[in-house]
């Protein structure tokens, strides 16, 4: 499989503005405090993109540091973020959190998956998304979509994201780990959909295994 010219592909159809973005992912890409990614990103887990976003610019209007969080009420944050999913569990984690934060990390949030993933509720997606748009370092941020596509091009054979992350680190050229989550994500919005995926539109249709 050609991934380079897959890579280059989706990555003109994306900056070109051919597939449609979501308004929280065109967010996301300009969103570069490491803080800001976790915690946007913690808001997501489980939610919409059109619920997400604007859960999110109210979020940020209370605050925008582990320093001006802990100050708010639960029961503010709560009120703000509604009605992501389990909304009152995620307002007292990114409290808690952003505690964690200042206290353990003396207010920098950490640069590591090992780190990250010791906070309650941070899973290897969101720290690795914090790696690549907070830290722009090289990580593989693998959600449904990069596990979806990927097997689907047979570029892993794989049952779940955490092992599709694996294999990609092995795989993927490390020049593409930061973007290729925007990019599919896109593509898996649009066109390579769950449940009838609209392959007669795709753009990489021609160097795709799927079907075959």
């Amino acid at each position: 499989m050609d991934i380079d010219k897959i890579y280059s592909i989706l990555e003109l159809e994306f900056n070109s503005n051919k597939l449609v973005h979501s308004e929280f992912v065109d967010f996301m890409e300009n969103v570069k405090d490491p803080y800001l990614v976790l915690i946007c990103c913690i808001l997501s887990l489980r939610t919409n993109d059109k619920t997400t976003i604007g859960a999110t610019k109210r979020m940020l209007k209370l605050a925008k540091t582990p320093l001006e969080m802990v100050k708010i009420n639960p029961d503010k944050l709560t009120e703000a973020i509604y009605p992501v999913g389990f909304y009152k569990n995620k307002a007292n984690q990114i409290i808690e959190l952003s505690k964690e934060i200042i206290e353990k990390y003396d207010g920098k949030t950490p640069d590591t998956i090992e780190e990250l993933t010791k906070f309650k509720g941070v899973g290897r997606k969101t720290a690795n998304l914090v790696l690549t748009k907070g830290f722009n370092k090289p990580a593989i941020c693998v959600d449904v979509h990069v596990h979806r596509i990927f097997n689907r091009l047979k570029y892993v054979k794989t049952k779940t994201p955490d092992e599709t992350e694996m294999v990609l680190r092995k795989k993927l050229p490390k020049k593409y780990w930061i973007q290729i989550n925007t990019y599919l994500v896109t593509l898996g919005q649009n066109v390579c959909k769950p449940i009838k995926p609209k392959c007669e539109i795709c753009p990489i249709k021609e160097l795709c295994a799927f079907g075959d």
